[in-house]
């Protein structure tokens, strides 16, 4: 079990989209949940997602700044993951 960090929510790990900082700096969508960097879990749909950018979410959870630019990139990589 998980937490959401827009609903917070406990939720089995299959429902929730692992976002990661590497500690490069870099932000992407971890579809393992297993690469190393800071995470935060969010629900994997797209009601979650605008909520976390309009709280603006991400930045707050991986302790960097997240652009608008790139939540909506993590949006599109979220539904790419989906549909493997």
């Amino acid at each position: 079990m998980r937490k959401c960090i827009v609903s917070g929510e406990m939720k089995p790990k299959n429902q929730l989209i692992r976002v990661v900082r590497s500690p490069e700096g870099d932000i992407f969508i971890d579809p393992s949940g297993k690469k190393n960097g800071r995470g935060a879990y969010l629900t994997n749909d797209e009601e979650s997602f605008s909520s976390a950018k309009k709280k603006d979410a991400l930045s707050r959870h991986l302790k960097v700044q997240v652009t608008p630019e790139d939540y909506d990139r993590l949006g599109e990589e979220r539904v790419r993951v989906a549909n493997r």
